[in-house]
């Protein structure tokens, strides 16, 4: 089933032109429409995709962020950018920073759809998101050492966690380029699919993630990422607390129950293995 959110007419007007956003079985699809500058990310494209991603924390259970044309996105909008200094650069950087916590902090989860260029800043929005999966026409990069300039949404943070500051860094200082399935060796991206079905596979994925437990979708989202940066017993400690959180949710009797009366589907080995 499709629903159409209603907003304020401002906030509606500068999401359609700047990204696209409908809702599908609760699953927000949120595109990234600027094909013809292959989805640069200026300063009115970021604040519509803020929106759309506020949006759809009230309205969904998942999202999905694509790119409509050639490419997921080719980074920053190097035509705005250049005639910031060193001040605006800094404030322009923490936008980015507030934006993608929207996506990395909310309380849906958030896939991240990408084929052909998926570089510099749309790399970092990539990072942002929860899951990644790319077509085999994808391929990553951090061109900005070779502008002269530093990545400012987050990569250093986001990417090199994924990746390791090592292989980052020769990202930056040598231009290499990955493809998808060098992504996903790495470490960047949890899915490779033939070229074209990347929204096939996002389709699937979301909707698994979208009839997940609340409680547990809060977890994974919130308390997995926090246990990372502890030491390890007070990390098994925030577990433990999770662990208890979840059990007193509603769904989690439900599911349980169904396993033990065999009514829930049990894991079963992948076709073709």
């Amino acid at each position: 089933m499709k629903e159409r959110q209603e907003m304020d007419g401002d906030a509606q007007g500068d999401i359609e032109r700047a990204v696209t956003y409908e809702v599908r079985d609760h699953v927000a699809w949120i595109g990234l429409n600027r094909p013809r500058k292959r989805n640069a990310i200026g300063n009115t494209l970021l604040a519509a995709l803020t929106d759309a991603v506020r949006l759809a924390q009230t309205a969904a259970r998942a999202i999905v962020i694509f790119g409509h044309g050639p490419c997921f996105c080719a980074g920053l909008d190097l035509s705005e950018h250049r005639a910031r200094g060193p001040v605006e650069t800094f404030e322009h950087s923490r936008s980015w920073h507030a934006a993608f916590s929207e996506i990395k902090r909310g309380r849906i989860p958030v896939i991240a759809a990408l084929h052909g260029a998926t570089v510099g800043g749309g790399l970092e929005l990539a990072a942002a998101c929860h899951l990644r999966v790319a077509d085999s026409s994808a391929f990553f990069a951090l061109p900005e050492g070779s502008r002269g300039i530093y990545v400012g949404g987050g990569a250093s943070v986001h990417v090199a966690r994924l990746l390791g500051a090592a292989r980052m860094a020769d990202m930056m200082l040598t231009g290499r380029v990955l493809t998808a399935e060098e992504g996903e060796r790495a470490g960047l991206v949890q899915y490779v699919v033939p070229s074209g079905e990347v929204l096939v596979k996002a389709t699937e994925l979301a909707a698994k993630m979208a009839a997940m437990a609340p409680l547990t979708v809060l977890g994974v989202l919130h308390a997995l990422p926090r246990i990372q940066d502890m030491s390890e017993d007070d990390g098994l400690f925030v577990e433990s607390a999770m662990a208890a959180l979840a059990q007193s949710g509603p769904e989690a009797a439900e599911r349980l129950e169904d396993f033990v009366s065999k009514r829930g589907a049990k894991v079963a080995k992948p076709a073709g293995d």
